[in-house]
């Protein structure tokens, strides 16, 4: 029997026995029913995607702080779409981006989001700040009250990450 076989047994055991709930419990998070089974749907997805799979003593709880990660990035997707859509709302028809361009706007609104996520806030904020508003490190110094070594390194290390992400570690 190959070894994966157990790890999938056991996936499909959870499935079987917790998919309903999940579903059902999502449904009560999300209120509808079509997130909540895609949702769902992803919780297994993550399992199975997984190089060593865990056997949780408390599958529903397990499965859940799963969903709860999932239901989170949801929501903040959906706040994004959303300021995207409301952004859109207020350009002249003719300058509004075909249906392709909106999406891969979106797209990489969502992996923005993600990559400031994994960010501590101190850091996030002087990079936002040294991008966004154009502060040197000096001013991120001062503003965050740190020394300019500190913010000298925020940045870097929010340059390094970004980097990683676009073209691997």
């Amino acid at each position: 029997m190959p070894a994966a076989a157990p790890a999938l047994q056991q996936i499909d055991t959870l499935y079987r026995r917790h998919h309903g709930w999940l579903h059902g419990w999502l449904r009560r998070q999300l209120g509808n029913s079509c997130d909540a089974a895609d949702l769902a749907q992803d919780v297994f997805m993550r399992l199975l995607a997984r190089e060593t799979p865990e056997t949780p003593r408390e599958p529903r709880a397990y499965l859940s702080t799963i969903a709860r990660g999932l239901v989170a990035d949801h929501w903040r997707r959906r706040a994004l779409e959303q300021a995207w859509l409301e952004t859109l709302a207020h350009l002249p028809e003719a300058e509004a981006p075909s249906p392709e361009s909106r999406l891969m706007v979106l797209e990489a609104l969502v992996a923005i989001d993600r990559m400031l996520d994994a960010l501590k806030p101190r850091v996030r904020t002087a990079f936002l700040w040294a991008q966004l508003e154009g502060l040197t490190c000096p001013q991120i110094a001062e503003r965050l009250g740190v020394s300019l070594a500190t913010a000298e390194r925020y940045v870097a290390t929010a340059l390094r990450h970004c980097y990683a992400l676009r073209f691997g570690p």
